[in-house]
């Protein structure tokens, strides 16, 4: 299969380094400047009755994979974790004093490897935080699998405890693949999970996909796609494989020379995408795809979708509180994320403090461009003039930006009516850089971030 690409002066668009805006401000905007104090506050003055939204960070895996950008360390025994477990019960048992009885809406397990918790401990969290908060009737309890690692007997504690829907680890079923980036998965074995899963009564089911891995190509990019529709998820994830080698020093194993160029990429991305589409899924904003009929789908063409540190979400609470190892929080003041070793975040903990190691308070500026970023993000257009009215500042706020956008325009990025700019579907590969105009705080210095391929 081919997929059209565009001409070679819209690909260098893809060659830059941005942000992928699960937040704004960015995380590499965090500082210092935000403690454990500035956080107690934060907490402190939540909006009364306000829901809340949690995810629990569990840092750790059996094994590491290559290409993975997560906060993750490899445990040969339990010990370790198992005291991890007691650390997060104390953080839970200290947001709870903070916050009072709050109400759940949405909770995440993330890593690392939800899932390399023992039942028992999985079961001693939630008790945890049913003990301390309510959680919504139709809350989401969502959880990271890594099939590999996966029992039947997990698969019914998960539902026992309310899970209601499962991501399961692909990137690619290709062996020559598999084996470039340390992950050997069988097609089978992730059939027999989703199976479990289904089986115990989890109705949700995700598949997560990477493109622009070592050896992957259009042809084995079609293969993948294939197997994934045969399992029959609800929701689809294709991401962008992020190759930063001087951040995450595991990655300098994989062969460069291996490493699809950006029209490869490209080709891949755009495969997957019109297989998926072609199956009956709708597209969710850059990188998601979803059944018609699956509320992301709805919630998309509601324009009632979100963007947050896990993707694209039908999760409308406004704060997000983080728990564990690295973890990041969302309030109306703004960011704040705990210590990114395991090491700091006990030492806090057991000292009876909050982790917060870093933050961002957000501006009222930040706000608004915060909105801008977010509607193209998730509905590739913005009403730049609402936006600017809802926020109390005039109408030529943006004129910078606007004529920044010429160049987009004149590629046929961009179009743009009024006060609303828009990408049709053709580009919407190309939102990151589109956003990116939007960013006051993006500089020349782009080795923190991967291609926007």
């Amino acid at each position: 299969m081919r997929a059209i690409l565009p001409d070679a002066d819209l690909l260098k668009h893809l060659e830059r380094r941005v942000p992928r805006y699960t937040s704004y401000p960015t995380a590499v905007q965090f500082g210092p400047e935000v403690t454990a104090a500035s956080y107690q506050a934060w907490l402190a003055d939540l909006p009364a009755h306000a829901p809340l939204s949690f995810y629990l960070h569990i840092p750790f895996c059996a094994e590491l994979c290559l290409y993975c950008g997560c906060n993750t360390t490899v445990v040969r025994r339990y010990d370790p974790v198992a005291a991890y477990v007691a650390l997060l019960e104390r953080e839970i048992d200290m947001v709870g004093a903070a916050v009072g009885r709050r109400t759940i809406a949405n909770l995440h397990w993330g890593g690392g490897t939800p899932t390399i918790l023992a039942p028992q401990d999985f079961t001693r969290l939630t008790a945890a935080l049913r003990e301390r908060f309510n959680f919504a009737p139709d809350a989401e309890l969502a959880v990271e699998i890594d099939p590999r690692t996966m029992t039947r007997g997990h698969a019914s504690m998960l539902a026992q405890i309310g899970i209601t829907r499962a991501s399961l680890g692909v990137q690619d079923f290709d062996e020559q693949v598999q084996r470039a980036v340390g992950r050997i998965q069988s097609i089978e074995q992730t059939a027999r999970v989703v199976q479990w899963c289904r089986e115990a009564g989890i109705a949700g089911i995700n598949l997560d996909l990477i493109y622009g891995l070592p050896h992957q190509t259009t042809a084995s990019t079609a293969t993948t796609i294939e197997r994934a529709l045969d399992l029959d998820p609800d929701r689809i994830a294709l991401f962008g494989y992020a190759h930063v080698p001087w951040m995450k020093r595991h990655q300098k194993l994989i062969p460069e020379a291996a490493l699809p160029d950006s029209e490869a990429r490209f080709a891949q991305s755009r495969v997957a995408a019109e297989m998926l589409i072609a199956a009956g899924f709708e597209r969710i904003g850059l990188d998601h795809f979803a059944k018609p009929d699956d509320l992301l789908a709805r919630r998309g063409r509601e324009r009632r979708l979100h963007r947050n540190f896990q993707g694209y979400t039908t999760d409308e609470a406004e704060i997000l509180v983080g728990f564990g190892t690295s973890a990041i929080g969302s309030l109306p003041q703004g960011y704040v994320q705990n210590a990114s070793t395991t090491v700091a975040y006990r030492a806090a903990i057991e000292a009876g403090k909050f982790a917060i190691a870093r933050g961002r308070e957000v501006t009222d500026e930040d706000r608004l461009r915060r909105d801008v970023i977010s509607s193209l993000m998730c509905h590739l257009s913005a009403d730049l003039a609402e936006l600017c009215a809802r926020h109390n500042v005039g109408s030529g706020h943006f004129s910078t930006e606007l004529a920044a956008l010429d160049v987009f325009i004149s590629d046929g990025i961009i179009e743009r009516s009024g006060g609303v700019i828009s990408l049709p579907e053709r580009a919407r590969p190309f939102v990151r850089m589109v956003c990116a105009v939007f960013d006051q705080y993006l500089t020349n210095d782009e080795s923190r971030y991967s291609k926007a391929s």
